[in-house]
């Protein structure tokens, strides 16, 4: 292989490094003129270092590195070369017959003059490079106060100096010991409750978070501090993307509202749930909604045979199809178009594709659309939906049908919580009727994110000048990431023996006006520019949500944010009469809707007021 030019250099200046230290411990042991009784020594010793040190640096990987980005895996060459050639001189030393032998001290000198020329070398070098390209732009750049004052920091701090667009001024944290230390030369000016101060002292309009390991606490009160100074809050990559060198300097974004609302990474059984899915052929319904998207790119991970996509909704699963096609290429997907309702279609694909697991996502679920005008297509769909899939599933010897339900199931106050709640007894009376398909259940509350959420329509609320909407001050909500809602309903389906209602941990509720205050402030607005305004509760809205109801108890799963709840049983008479009413054909009116589902969910409530005392 050629030699390059540049290696050729380094090459010449590590054969140089010999020659320093062997003279130079002379020169240092004899006050820098030794005796010329020595010369043969001096001459004798090279002539076995140098073509030593030349073999021991190639076996050493010494130039396999650019030295501008020297660093400790090169210190580590340089100290393995420099064993081999103090070895050498050892040997030498032992060995060398001469008039006169070599003093003790250089052989003590000599590995460390040789280390300081030879690391240091590289070390100057690229101080020396690093200047020339970045150090005319220290001075430049906006003033930014970096949050953290860890390795991801350190890390950020040392490529923030590489860019003409930033300027650091210096780093809080809590971290007591570090208080008034530097890193890579800015000052560390104390705790993130100095944050304001050092906002303001020195100039500085942007604030980036280099906390990857803090919790959601600690983020959102560095977020507040930042607002509430007037800077703009923003987020660093990870410290594993940084270190991996996957994510550059441009990944730094703004921080949203995600960021402050995160949860602890969902660790599942990958191993378990592996098991129950690799090789398997899985329908999804409801596939092109936020939740049933995500669930095919999960079940996507684990090697399943084939991905059916069924959903009704045109665009959605075009959309779905083409990324796939786009991001999975590898995954073997068929997309159907087809309504959850339509007995015939659904047993046409089942009969078809012969899959082996059914994810049930399909169904209707903005409150407030479904109460009025709306109630009877909720029962259609939510539960005349569920049955027609859940009969066709045992039909075709599906081994599990898993429901993906609601918190709102819990003592309903609307007609979408009540018609779930409908839903989770259908699959309960199918559960154990002389065939092998196990029906689960999984609870869980709002997703950040999905379709018609109210973080959207925050987000667009703000981007129009506002006002932003709270339906009530006081009202609460759980908010989970989709991602991890839809990695515990795998974990769900892998557990389930039959008849199981899964809740989710949820985490603390997070009451909606604080949401609406924070997405403003990390917007860059105040409270005065973007003003809040109380629309009222909406329609069969509740102030806040429950994940079990009043007469259900839990038992505890293998995994700690899973639970079981134990309903109260159902009805052996209940599914023919429910089956006899959803599959009427004629329209039926709201208040025959909520009539009849009061009756067979006696939890339910409506929030206004429609039923009678009982």
């Amino acid at each position: 292989m050629k030699t390059s030019h540049r290696a050729l250099l380094a090459l010449l200046f590590d054969l140089f490094a010999p020659v320093f230290a062997w003279t130079a411990a002379f020169m240092l042991r004899f006050n820098f003129q030794w005796p010329d009784a020595y010369n043969g020594v001096v001459l004798a010793g090279l002539a076995v270092l140098l073509p030593t040190h030349a073999l021991a640096c190639r076996w050493a990987g010494l130039y396999r590195g650019l030295w501008i980005f020297a660093s400790l895996p090169d210190l580590k060459r340089v100290l393995r070369a420099v064993a081999v050639s103090s070895l050498a001189l050892l040997v030498f030393v032992a060995l060398y017959r001469g008039e006169l032998t070599a003093p003790r001290s250089t052989v003590v000198l000599y590995p460390l003059l040789l280390v300081a020329w030879m690391a240091g070398g590289r070390v100057l070098y690229r101080m020396f490079k690093e200047h020339r390209l970045y150090g005319g732009l220290v001075a430049q750049g906006k003033p930014v106060v970096v949050v953290g004052a860890g390795r991801a920091a350190a890390m950020l701090v040392r490529e923030l100096e590489r860019s003409p667009d930033w300027r650091v001024v210096g780093l809080v944290d809590d971290d007591r010991d570090k208080w008034g230390r530097e890193i890579l030369g800015r000052p560390v000016f104390g705790g993130i409750d100095e944050l304001p101060r050092v906002i303001a002292s020195e100039k500085a309009r942007h604030v980036i978070l280099a906390i990857p390991s803090a919790g959601a606490d600690v983020r959102r009160r560095a977020a507040d501090l930042a607002v509430q100074s007037g800077a703009h809050a923003l987020t660093s990559p990870s410290l594993e993307d940084m270190m991996s060198g996957r994510v550059a300097i441009s990944a730094i974004r703004p921080l949203e509202i995600y960021d402050l609302l995160g949860r602890d990474p969902v660790e599942i059984d990958s191993g378990h749930v592996g098991a129950m899915l690799a090789g398997k052929s899985v329908l999804v319904t409801g596939a092109g909604g936020s939740i049933g998207s995500e669930l095919c790119r999960q079940l996507a991970r684990f090697g399943v045979q084939r991905l059916l996509l069924l959903e009704s909704s045109e665009f959605a699963l075009y959309s779905l199809e083409q990324w796939f096609g786009e991001n999975m290429p590898a995954v073997p997907v068929v997309a159907l178009a087809g309504d959850v309702k339509d007995r015939e279609r659904v047993d046409e694909v089942l009969s078809t594709w012969r899959p082996e697991l059914v994810f049930h996502a399909a169904a209707y679920k903005h409150v407030p659309l479904m109460e009025q005008r709306n109630a009877w297509q909720a029962v259609r769909n939510n539960v005349l939906g569920t049955l027609c899939v859940a009969e066709a599933a045992q039909r075709h010897g599906v081994e599990r049908f898993v429901l993906i339900s609601t918190d709102k199931a819990v003592n309903p106050t609307n007609v979408m919580g009540a018609t779930k709640r409908l839903a989770e007894m259908v699959c309960q009376s199918l559960q154990g009727r002389g065939n092998r398909t196990r029906f689960a259940m999984v609870r869980f509350g709002n997703v950040l994110g999905s379709t018609g959420s109210v973080i959207p329509k925050f987000q667009a609320q703000i981007a129009r000048g506002g006002p932003v909407t709270v339906t009530h001050p006081e009202i609460t909500r759980y908010f989970m990431s989709i991602p991890e809602a839809a990695q515990l309903v795998l974990q769900a389906a892998s557990m389930g023996d039959g008849g199981e209602i899964f809740v989710l941990d949820m985490g603390e509720p997070v009451k909606i006006v604080d949401l609406a205050r924070n997405m403003i402030r990390l917007s860059g607005f105040t409270e005065e520019e973007i003003r809040i305004e109380f629309s009222g509760l909406r329609p069969g809205e509740k102030l806040y949500e429950e994940l079990l109801a009043h007469a259900e108890t839990t038992l505890p799963t293998p995994h700690p944010k899973l639970r079981i709840a134990r309903s109260r049983p159902v009805a052996d008479a209940f599914l023919a009469a429910a089956r006899a009413w959803i599959e009427r054909p004629a329209p039926v009116a709201d208040e025959e809707v909520v009539r009849v589902l009061a009756a067979w969910v006696p939890e339910y409530a409506p929030s206004d007021g429609r039923l009678p005392l009982r």
